[in-house]
């Protein structure tokens, strides 16, 4: 049974790994398109300062959301919530590998068709769809339109959108507008198929289980992450503090 938590401002969903799969599943096979977003550390200190009020609007206005951050976890613990933190890329491994369900048609739009061959011949009881997604796609402009158009047409019941925050979210809402009676469920999963096509080498086992695996990701990429890490991630201490007080 899944439950919701409210923190943060947002609305978590939460449970035991195997009711989360269900959770997707049942949203994959539903007859109206829903979008789900993996709120992290990242996530909370842009949505909080950074993002124009029409972005955090969509973000906010995502159907589901799933705790991404052992950091967002211990700090739900400390007000009494259990948000069962676990990121993106396992929970789609987590889909991936439960009994079933393989009739359920993946698309993915972000991957290069490179990642698109590694993902079917490492997951090959699934059917893997890529809908074309030029590089340095931006909202507004005629491919990004030909981009949601694509993927509101495809035949899909899991749609991965691989584009970045908060790109991806953007990328998502527009195409569950366009998509909205047609099902499905669209995973706003980052880099998610980078590292389950083996593209990017993950934290070992022990690093993420210690909750390290953002401390492997900046020693992986230190120029585009450590601003992310080292000087925007602290502040989320600061706006859990300030909201503990506000009530």
């Amino acid at each position: 049974m899944t439950d919701l938590h409210r923190f943060l401002g947002i609305a978590f969903s939460t449970g035991p790994i195997d009711d989360i799969v269900r959770l997707i599943v049942d949203a994959a096979r539903g007859r109206r398109t829903t979008m789900l977003v993996t709120p992290n550390v990242h996530h909370v200190v842009a949505l909080d300062r950074q993002l124009p009020p029409e972005t955090v609007a969509v973000y906010r206005s995502a159907d589901l959301f799933l705790c991404d951050s052992k950091v967002l976890g211990r700090l739900g613990r400390w007000s009494g919530l259990a948000l069962t933190p676990r990121t993106g890329t396992d929970r789609l491994a987590d889909v991936l590998a439960a009994p079933g369900n393989r009739d359920l048609v993946i698309a993915m739009a972000g991957p290069t068709p490179a990642q698109a061959e590694a993902m079917a011949a490492r997951f090959p009881d699934w059917q893997f769809r890529l809908i074309d997604t030029p590089a340095r796609l931006a909202p507004g402009t005629p491919d990004w339109q030909a981009a949601v158009t694509a993927a509101a047409e495809a035949d899909w019941q899991i749609l991965l959108s691989c584009l970045s925050f908060p790109k991806q979210e953007l990328y998502a809402a527009d195409v569950r507008a366009a998509r909205r009676d047609r099902g499905g469920v669209i995973l706003c999963v980052g880099a998610a198929v980078d590292f389950l096509s083996g593209t990017l080498p993950r934290a070992p086992d022990g690093w993420q289980r210690l909750g390290l695996e953002w401390l492997h990701r900046l020693m992986s990429e230190p120029r585009r992450l450590w601003r992310r890490y080292l000087v925007d991630g602290p502040k989320v201490f600061l706006i859990y503090l300030r909201q503990r007080r506000s009530g």
